[in-house]
């Protein structure tokens, strides 16, 4: 899909107070230039600056940019014979950068990259714009939007598909391997991450990991999973029981679920992000399992599967805009019993809001 990579890179030098930007691989470099390259012992450095766009970068990686007219970048090849340090001078004095303010992404720049220019010129400045970078791209464009959703339909066929194929007595990593699968298979070009299965006792972790237990009958199944198109993602959880569940496992899952439903009911333009984490976590606390709710009501949603912008999570005024997609994520956790999330997608919309995610919510399989 062609992008205006000019007008993102006008937003990119609109961001106040710095006279150049650097930028390291990743997100970040994806969204504003389209390129991709590995964040290695190679130092590979986007630098924007009013004159344009320069890249210090391996001379084996210049193809990547000479195929990439359309950026009218410059590259600063180095060899590995030589090292970098000639193209990291070449970069400031070429460039003009002596003593000035030096916009970085304080999340990805490292230690290595900011060292190398210090040894060059201590005069050098840096100021963090994470948070800059961030709000720009949190305002998703249509076809942004559309990839998400192609995403998640692709996502949610590879699931269903999955839920005729397992049982008990399949273990966690086969059930994750298969998903995983399935997700390519279902017209994705890539995997958000490496899909999380937790059976019985082992979902009682937010952020646990898949092992080789055996999913039995009668107990929960939390599957967090997404596959993603040209690099934007689904991030998508169910939670299900092959059998009967017990009455509490069936409560805990109808509080999980109401507590979604609210906060998803009140999500708008200009609402407080901490207005709709209080939503969700006002129905888990009047069940009694407010402390088994121990992690925000959702993240952002983009290039980055979480992303800080927007933020729900408890006492953050900052408020939703337009655009913004990210995650509806509320789940109890009960220590040695189980765990129950249920995820959903959302966007802003100019007068409301959209869920992007649309695979049943039941807790009952088989």
């Amino acid at each position: 899909m062609q992008q205006d990579y000019k007008s993102r890179m006008e937003s990119l030098l609109a961001i106040s107070g710095v006279d150049a930007i650097m930028i390291v691989p990743g997100a970040n470099m994806v969204y504003f230039t389209g390129l991709e390259f590995h964040l290695s012992e190679r130092p590979i450095i986007a630098i924007f600056t009013q004159q344009g766009l320069s890249i210090i970068m391996p001379a084996l990686e210049t193809p990547k940019v000479t195929k990439r007219p359309d950026l009218e970048a410059m590259p600063i090849a180095w060899g590995d014979a030589d090292g970098y340090m000639g193209a990291f001078q070449k970069a400031i004095t070429d460039l003009g950068l002596t003593g000035k303010r030096i916009g970085i992404d304080g999340m990805t720049m490292r230690v290595t990259e900011w060292l190398n220019f210090m040894q060059i010129d201590p005069t050098l400045q840096v100021v963090p714009i994470e948070r800059a970078l961030v709000n720009i791209r949190a305002h998703k464009k249509a076809d942004e939007i559309n990839l998400m959703r192609r995403a998640v339909r692709a996502s949610e066929q590879a699931l269903a598909q999955l839920l005729d194929e397992i049982k008990p007595g399949m273990t966690e990593r086969q059930i994750g391997a298969r998903l995983n699968d399935l997700v390519l298979q279902m017209g994705c070009n890539g995997i958000a991450f490496e899909a999380l299965v937790q059976t019985g006792p082992n979902s009682d972790n937010p952020h646990g990991f898949t092992t080789d237990r055996v999913l039995q009958e009668g107990e929960f199944l939390l599957i967090d999973y997404g596959g993603k198109i040209d690099g934007y993602p689904a991030d998508i959880t169910r939670t299900f029981c092959f059998g009967q569940p017990t009455a509490d496992m069936q409560k805990i899952y109808d509080t999980v679920l109401a507590a979604n439903e609210a906060a998803k009911a009140i999500v708008a333009p200009g609402v407080p992000m901490g207005v709709v984490d209080k939503a969700a976590r006002d129905v888990i606390e009047a069940a009694g399992y407010g402390q088994y709710f121990t992690h925000r009501t959702g993240h952002g949603l983009g290039l980055d599967t979480h992303e800080p912008i927007p933020q729900i999570a408890p006492n953050v005024t900052d408020l939703l805009e337009a655009g913004m997609t990210f995650t509806i994520e509320p789940g109890i956790y009960l220590p040695g019993v189980g765990g129950v999330r249920i995820e959903d997608n959302l966007l802003v919309t100019e007068k409301g809001h959209d869920v992007l995610t649309c695979f049943p919510r039941s807790l009952t399989l088989g």
